[in-house]
């Protein structure tokens, strides 16, 4: 082993792009006020605040699935409605928060060899290493800051770049 790579018994920062996609998407997020927590523009597509706590509910959710036995919990119309009733967007910010932070311990807490076990069988990432749900929340959090940059600009606000402060 160098002196420059971790034993598995090290903490080894599983979490940091977890915690990146949140300050990157709390940037996006910045220009929103209270009252644009309602806000889609069409009906049927998620508001504001929907998106935030769809989000965290997904953060939530490859966390789980990444880590359960079962796998993953496809009942996609109990995640769809629990998200459907979320209609503030400071609560979906700290439920996105708490989310984020409940991911940061359960990861840092993992080995690299942990980390390399494969993800229960089935149609969501099945066999896949457990570190593939790092990538997993990264790339859906960007996806929706996408969404988000785009609904504030609806607005009239010009979200700041996410990258840097």
């Amino acid at each position: 082993m160098s002196a420059n790579s971790p034993s598995d018994n090290q903490n080894t920062n599983f979490s940091v792009p977890v915690k990146q996609a949140l300050q990157f998407l709390s940037r996006t997020c910045s220009v929103f006020h209270d009252d644009d927590a309602e806000y889609a523009p069409t009906p049927g597509q998620f508001t504001v605040a929907q998106h935030v706590a769809h989000v965290a509910q997904t953060i939530d959710w490859f966390v789980d699935g990444g880590f359960r036995a079962e796998g993953f919990d496809l009942d996609f119309a109990q995640h769809q409605k629990v998200v459907r009733e979320c209609n503030s967007l400071p609560e979906a910010m700290v439920w996105l928060v708490k989310s984020v932070d409940s991911a940061a311990v359960v990861l840092d807490h993992k080995t690299s060899a942990e980390m390399m076990e494969p993800i229960a069988p089935g149609p969501v990432m099945g066999g896949e290493p457990r570190a593939a749900i790092i990538a997993a929340i990264a790339e859906h959090t960007a996806h929706h800051r996408g969404s988000l940059a785009v609904y504030a600009r609806m607005l009239g606000y010009a979200p700041p770049m996410p990258y840097s402060d």
